[in-house]
């Protein structure tokens, strides 16, 4: 049985039986205290948890889902993933218990032929609460189930809660039985590996708080309205029903592995490390694959940091199975392919997703050469310094700054000798895990004040009128101080402010929330920001300018005018340079956010190439054209899938209901999905001036432009200054960059006089420093401080043509300057020297020593530096005590 079949069955199921099918939501979680959608409840916790009325009573979904915490285990366990689809039913106060083990069993043991999944009933067992009498009677009851195969576990294992006050409760767990051969006899409390858990039901039935742990709670009560959360692990089904031994091996992965398998000359079978290395591939590409295809793009924090991690563990992968080419090309259209059929989206978005993960390959290849660079240097000052370990903290930097994977610095570790210090590796990387639960946790604490905002809800959405109106009549429904609900606020409190109708834009889709006030009879609030804290609401941060405001006071929201007008010019001005840059670009060039204020926007798309000067002239020049044609902004709504069809673009990450606003410039030329607010004609938008074009990442770029009355302010700041220019330089305005040319060749030439004159003058010093040399321990020895120096580039002259003028007997040159203030000392050696255990970034590292800093280097050429000018006599003192020191061990061991 195919995946995209099971899960077909799936939804087929529940949609008979009167759940509306939900489609997935994205992997970018809506959620601020998750970086990705982690479970298949994700997108249904705001009904569950009663912030937001549900829409349905029964739902079922199968959802996308992205879980990386335990990515150390992928490829070694039959159920680690970090893609993964959870099929779910979902109930909000309609059926429960009873119900959802009735419609489990149903679809689990009813004949593929007649639409079901087939399981044969003597290979499944359950497990229940260990005081869930009640779900025991129902299972006996539904599948006549005998006394052992329905097992008590504790609340580690069956019971649900979010480890924060709010809703819980017991849950039932559906197991597989594989057999004997994969372990022993006993049930799920016995052997997880051979009995594997397929479905999970929760039944959400209690309020706890006083929570101290996940385990440890007090139950204040029953739920009013008790809900059902179900999730069947797709992955999981399919590589039972397949008939394979693991979610690998499905095949929406298998071909990935394959090729893996294909590409490295290495068989799938034979070699254990070698198979979690293609399990790794398989499932990594899959992964990337569908965050990308849900907009997001590598990068070195967040959501970005993680797919960045998933390509290039894919690389070291396949680095480790003997391939150190670019693969993406090949491995990502095998995964296309695999996974199109229940995802069209991988193959329509492709053109894009590929150019960025190819990109990111290439990137990492030559990260990995200069990763091996620094890891090289790391290896050479472990093995000067007599260590045999390579430092805990040097793997740590190279796998948390540089990307550089910890079982490719083993390798290369290994290669040269040496070990590394894993454990002191570790426990950075746990320090490290430590910080972000801890950081993660902070936030979802932080999201426990919503529940204020809870009632608020229930009575209804917020209407924003702000499209036609930018003042609007209504009334406090309700005042947030410091997450408590008050009926008052007074002069000086800062407090939120609930209203049945608002006028106000809260911050959404990349543009700045309105400016304004809330006014009413006897009191004036200073609106601060407006934001939406649950899906529907709109609540107001505001300061109490005057008086006393209560909830069920009229209050009218009033816009700033002049700030509503310039934020609107620049979201209509966001549009047009999308436009202008797909059209100049073409489609790949794709939004991946954006940022919009009165005066100024910012637009960041997937590219992964600087902009010419034409370039960008040209973008700037498609989107006042855009602008002076004077096109009609229209804006209607219409249904999502309608809205698609004629081409609308949608933001990725943006969550869109089945009924969306569609903001149309100029036609066809520019179709988007977006709530913000926009200008009537484009004329309105003024003026667009683009002031830059920067790289965010490597496969993402931004362009920043003014608009309207800032852009004109910008460009007569610019005509100041060509007229300051033409005033100075006396040239017209036509000649200013010809002679602006002229002034920097001559100055060019100039430096490269005074440079030559430099270089002369250095090279009369030699001569006098050879003078210096002194046989010190059978090693001559040159060491001098010559005072200031423009750069440590003359005096690394200096000393390499000293080295050279002193010929092929054993020799050391030690010379020290100060550079800026700052004392700098380099040292060279020559072969001889070298053989006999002196190494300049050895003697270097001696004289930073002493000069306050630091130093290193390669053997025969290094660099030492430091805070101390007053201390360079003593670290050329240094060098040659270490000199001398190395030529008596020399003659002691002859």
């Amino acid at each position: 049985m195919q995946t995209a079949d099971i899960r077909q069955r799936w939804l087929t199921f529940f949609a008979d039986r009167g759940h509306t099918v939900v489609p997935s939501a994205s992997l970018v979680s809506e959620d601020p205290t998750l970086l990705f959608t982690v479970a298949g409840m994700v997108p249904f916790i705001p009904y569950m948890s009663g912030l937001v009325p549900a829409p349905f009573k029964r739902a079922t979904s199968v959802q996308k889902c992205i879980r990386t915490l335990d990515i150390e285990e992928v490829g070694k366990t039959t159920r680690h993933g970090t893609f993964f689809q959870m099929n779910g039913n979902f109930s909000f106060g309609d059926y429960f218990k009873e119900t959802a083990i009735e419609f489990a069993w149903e679809l689990l043991t009813t004949s593929e032929a007649d639409g079901g999944l087939g399981f044969e009933e003597k290979d499944l067992w359950v497990t229940v609460y260990e005081d869930d009498d009640e779900a025991i009677a129902f299972w006996k009851k539904t599948a006549g189930l005998p006394d052992y195969k329905i097992q008590r576990l504790g609340k580690d294992s069956n019971y649900w809660s979010t480890g924060q006050p709010g809703p819980a409760g017991p849950c039932s767990e559906i197991f597989y039985d594989r057999g004997p051969a994969y372990g022993k006899d006993g049930g799920p409390a016995a052997d997880e590996d051979r009995y594997i858990e397929i479905w999970n039901l929760v039944f959400m039935q209690y309020l706890i708080g006083n929570v101290k742990s996940k385990y440890d709670f007090d139950v204040l009560g029953e739920l009013p309205r008790k809900n059902i959360d179900t999730g069947m692990g797709l992955e999981r089904v399919a590589f039972i029903k397949q008939g394979v031994e693991n979610l690998y091996e499905i095949d929406q992965v298998r071909p990935v592995l394959d090729l893996a398998a294909a590409l490295s000359g290495r068989r799938y079978g034979a070699v254990h490390d070698d198979d979690v290395r293609m399990r790794v591939v398989a499932d990594h590409v899959r992964s990337a694959l569908m965050l990308m295809s849900d907009g997001v793009t590598p990068s070195n924090e967040g959501r970005g940091y993680v797919l960045r991690r998933l390509l290039r563990r894919t690389v070291r992968s396949m680095r480790l199975l003997g391939v150190d080419r670019t693969t993406f090309p090949e491995l990502f259209p095998a995964s296309r392919d695999a996974m199109s059929a229940a995802y069209p989206e991988v193959e329509a978005d492709y053109e894009r997703i590929s150019r960025t993960a190819y990109a990111e390959e290439e990137a990492f290849l030559r990260t990995l050469s200069g990763g091996t660079t620094i890891l090289d240097l790391a290896v050479l000052k472990t093995r000067s310094e007599g260590a045999s370990a390579l430092a805990g903290d040097t793997a740590f930097q190279l796998h948390d700054t540089f990307g550089f994977p910890i079982d490719l610095t083993v390798e290369i570790a290994e290669e040269a000798g040496l070990t590394v210090d894993r454990a002191a590796f570790e426990r950075l990387m746990t320090e490290q895990k430590q910080r972000a639960k801890a950081d993660a946790k902070s936030k979802k604490l932080g999201a426990n004040d919503l529940s204020a905002f809870a009632e608020f809800r229930a009575a209804g959405e917020t209407v924003f009128t702000g499209y036609t109106e930018l003042q609007t009549d209504s009334r406090v429904l309700g005042l947030i101080i410091d997450g408590t609900s008050v009926t008052t606020a007074v002069a000086g409190e800062l407090v939120e402010v609930i209203l049945a109708e608002t006028s106000l834009y809260a911050e959404s889709g990349g543009q700045e929330a309105d400016s304004g006030t809330i006014v009413g009879d006897g009191f004036e609030l200073e609106v601060l920001d407006v934001q939406k804290p649950v899906k529907g609401l709109i609540s107001h941060r505001s300061r109490v300018s005057s008086g006393q405001v209560a909830v069920g006071d009229s209050a009218r929201s009033v816009v700033d005018s002049e700030w509503r007008k310039g934020a609107t010019q620049a979201h209509s001005g966001t549009h047009i340079v999308h436009a202008a840059l797909r059209e100049i670009l073409g489609p790949t060039a794709h939004q991946s956010g954006s940022y919009n204020k009165a005066g100024y926007l910012r637009l960041d798309f997937t590219w992964s190439q600087p902009l010419s000067a034409s370039t960008k002239s040209e973008i700037e020049e498609i989107s006042n054209t855009a602008v002076r044609a004077d096109f009609d902004v229209i804006t209607r709504e219409m249904a999502v899938d309608d809205a698609k069809k004629l081409g609308a673009m949608a933001l990725f990450g943006e969550k869109y209901g089945d009924v969306v606003r569609m903001v149309e410039i100029g036609g066809p030329w520019s179709r988007e999905l977006c709530g913000g607010t926009h200008v009537v004609h484009t004329s309105e938008i003024g003026l667009i001036n683009l002031l830059g074009e920067s790289s965010i990442g490597s496969t993402n770029r931004r362009v920043e432009s003014l608009v309207g009355a800032d852009a004109f302010r910008e460009f007569a700041t610019e005509r100041a200054i060509v007229s300051q220019l033409t005033s100075s330089l006396k040239a017209p305005r036509d000649e200013i960059t010809n002679r602006i040319a002229d002034l920097v060749s001559n100055l060019k030439a100039a430096e490269k006089k005074i440079a030559a004159y430099e270089a002369s003058a250095l090279s009369s010093r030699v001569p006098g420093l050879l003078a210096l040399a002194t046989p010190i321990g059978g090693v001559t020895t040159v060491t001098a401080s010559l005072g200031q120096l423009r750069s440590s580039d003359d005096l690394r002259t200096l000393v390499t043509s000293v080295r050279e003028r002193l010929g092929s007997a054993s020799s050391v040159v030690a010379l020290a300057a100060d550079v800026g203030g700052k004392p700098v000392v380099i040292v060279a050696t020559n072969e001889q020297a070298r053989s006999a255990s002196l190494k300049a970034g050895a003697l270097a590292r001696v004289a930073a020593s002493i000069l306050g800093g630091g130093g290193g280097g390669k053997d025969d050429l290094a660099q030492g530096g430091g805070t101390d000018v007053a201390a360079i006599d003593n670290a050329l003192a240094g060098i040659r005590s270490a000199v001398s020191a190395a030529g008596t061990a020399a003659s002691g061991s002859n």
